[in-house]
């Protein structure tokens, strides 16, 4: 009899561990197009400890998005003031509030903070950075290291162009050329959009 107990909650204990999810581990992301064809583009996780680079999900409705035509609609926005953890223009925008607007009007949505942008899309060299790629930048704390502002290449001809809605002396939506102060604090430029 004392066996039988034994194997019946041992058998028990087997199920309900086998069922219990790991503490870290997050699901992964799904990508989607909705019903408006909004393209639906984000960080996936395999836990916490170490995030994984996904694959940006490419839509029909992706590859007809005109890069010309995006940082055209960005340029639109040149002047609207820097307000934080925003993606109105009538209030005004953080940096990644503007890049999440710029995308949302070609029904692309992307992730809602910088930081999420980090593991996103593919790599690409500077020198190889075309309009509409996005590059990214550490916080404006000298001590920073992770992604904390970014900003859409404008043009990449005699110097690194950038539209962006900065805090910084402009405070609000303005292109910046890849200065100092800039160069300091870069971290890498991703396309999302295809070439």
């Amino acid at each position: 009899m004392r066996l039988i107990i034994y194997l019946l909650s041992t058998l028990i204990n087997l199920s309900c561990t086998t069922q219990q999810k790991n503490p870290l581990a997050e699901d992964k992301t799904s990508y989607s197009a909705s019903k408006d064809s909004t393209i639906i583009i984000s960080q996936t996780k395999t836990d916490r400890s170490s995030a994984k680079k996904p694959t940006v999900f490419v839509s029909e409705n992706l590859q007809n998005v005109n890069r010309h035509e995006l940082v055209r609609f960005a340029k639109t926005l040149i002047g609207i003031p820097y307000k934080y953890a925003s993606t109105d223009p009538a209030i005004g925008f953080d940096c990644s509030g503007f890049i999440t607007y710029v995308f949302q009007h070609f029904k692309i949505a992307v992730p809602r903070t910088s930081y999420d942008f980090t593991y996103l899309g593919t790599e690409i060299e500077r020198r190889n950075a075309v309009e509409g790629d996005l590059i990214l930048f550490t916080g404006t704390s000298d001590s920073s290291t992770i992604v904390g502002h970014m900003g859409i290449i404008t043009d990449n001809t005699d110097s690194l162009r950038f539209i962006h809605s900065t805090s910084g002396k402009a405070y609000s939506v303005t292109i910046s050329s890849l200065t100092a102060h800039y160069e300091k604090r870069f971290v890498k430029i991703i396309r999302i959009l295809p070439e």
